[in-house]
């Protein structure tokens, strides 16, 4: 995975790999390659979600402190 890759992209590109997936037509070998694929894009956007979480409490709290 591109480590400069944006949040948008890597949903697009976990969308097609769950897509390919669906189809039954990938062979095994390049599922278990998708799957990896897939696994390492959840994290990473779970991750990006996490830090805009906290950047949003953050400076929502630093709102009301003011």
């Amino acid at each position: 995975m591109n480590n400069e890759m944006t949040f948008e992209q890597a949903m697009q590109r976990l969308e097609e790999i769950v897509n390919q997936l669906e189809t039954g037509k990938c062979p095994l070998n390049e599922s278990m390659t998708l799957f990896d694929e897939g696994t390492k894009l959840v994290a990473f956007c779970s991750d990006t979600l996490k830090t805009a979480e906290q950047k949003i409490l953050q400076l929502t709290q630093t709102g009301i402190e003011e």
